[in-house]
């Protein structure tokens, strides 16, 4: 079955008892995981989380198939989460469903798949689309209206009454991902004492407190410095990105989003090549922000729809690189946007 993120939560929630095998994908890897995370909670026995990456899989694809029929340590429940960049899973899942279907998959666990650079059309998807006990579910990145709106839901959840304000502004400074807002509205309950049973109201004074950064103080800079291959202010932003301590998987996060941003634009624009026209609309469709509108217009004129491909890959690349190296995770981020930069640059 297929669902997207208009109807995943009823679409999931009605089938979590029977889906041995789910597909997260799309051009929003933030909303990708987080649906994932909500999956798992679905689940009746969730039990012990057993992480496998993409890369894994592919050099080995009977693996998924040996842990998926394994019992735990303690002989208690289990899932298995994969996190794959486009097709890597596809000939491990092609092993388990085979498995499945003969009947040596009885007592399988199941397995929850995020798939950065992977779409509803990719081989995996289609493996699963049409299977009773598989899911693919297609994320796209919000508008700012839509997680401003989805920020006001978490409040309500954590007691916190938010004004359109405020939640406006934690979707911005989330850069647009729905996990950094859920954290900061979970940080601003505790530092509220909130809960539903007794709910807070919130506002700019209990947001500033908290140390949420604006957008401007926060990513921003940086990926728009690389990604309009302005190299003169690249040394400084990185050098502030140190001073402040930004989280490098954090920032790499802020690039994904930006790329799959500009790779739906790219598909919007098409052959016409009317830039400045298809933003003005976006934004009158409340799909980009006003203050991003210049800095999008000169990374579309740079980036093509074939080289925003690779752009993505190569950040997928970066990211299983950085999750597997904490202690260079800075230094090999800095490497890899100066590059970038460079060839933005050029271009």
């Amino acid at each position: 079955m297929k669902a997207t993120q208009r109807d995943f939560a009823a679409t999931a929630q009605r089938a979590a008892g029977q889906i041995r095998i789910a597909f997260f994908c799309g051009p929003d890897e933030a909303g990708a995981a987080t649906a994932a995370q909500s999956f798992t909670a679905m689940l009746a026995d969730a039990g012990e989380k057993v992480e496998l990456s993409g890369s894994e899989l592919r050099g080995d694809p009977v693996k998924l198939g040996d842990e998926a029929r394994s019992t735990s340590l303690f002989g208690g429940a289990r899932h298995i989460l994969v996190r794959a960049s486009g097709d890597e899973a596809h000939d491990a899942v092609q092993n388990l469903t085979a498995l499945i279907d003969s009947g040596e998959g009885d007592g399988a666990c199941p397995v929850l798949i995020v798939a950065t650079s992977a779409t509803d059309k990719s081989r995996t998807a289609k493996l699963l689309e049409k299977r009773p006990d598989g899911l693919v579910a297609m994320f796209y990145p919000p508008d700012l209206r839509s997680l401003s709106e989805d920020v006001r839901r978490m409040g309500d959840a954590a007691g916190i009454r938010l004004g359109s304000g405020l939640a406006e502004r934690i979707a911005r400074a989330a850069g647009m991902d729905v996990r950094l807002a859920r954290s900061e509205v979970e940080k601003l309950s505790l530092y509220l004492d909130a809960s539903p049973q007794a709910p807070r109201t919130a506002d700019e004074e209990a947001l500033d407190a908290i140390g949420a950064k604006t957008e401007e103080d926060g990513f921003a800079p940086l990926v728009n410095a690389v990604l309009s291959g302005d190299a003169g202010k690249l040394p400084g932003e990185l050098k502030r990105m140190r001073e402040l301590s930004l989280n490098p998987v954090g920032v790499l996060l802020a690039f994904e989003r930006r790329a799959a941003q500009l790779t739906q634009l790219a598909a919007r624009l098409g052959s016409n090549g009317r830039v400045d026209q298809l933003l003005d609309a976006e934004q009158k469709a409340h799909r980009i922000f006003w203050r991003d509108k210049n800095d999008l217009a000169a990374q579309l004129k740079r980036w093509n729809a074939t080289k925003l491909e690779r752009l993505v890959q190569r950040l997928a690349t970066l990211h299983r690189s950085l999750l597997g190296n904490s202690q260079a995770a800075e230094l090999l981020l800095a490497q890899e946007l100066e590059e970038i930069a460079r060839f933005a640059a050029r271009r």
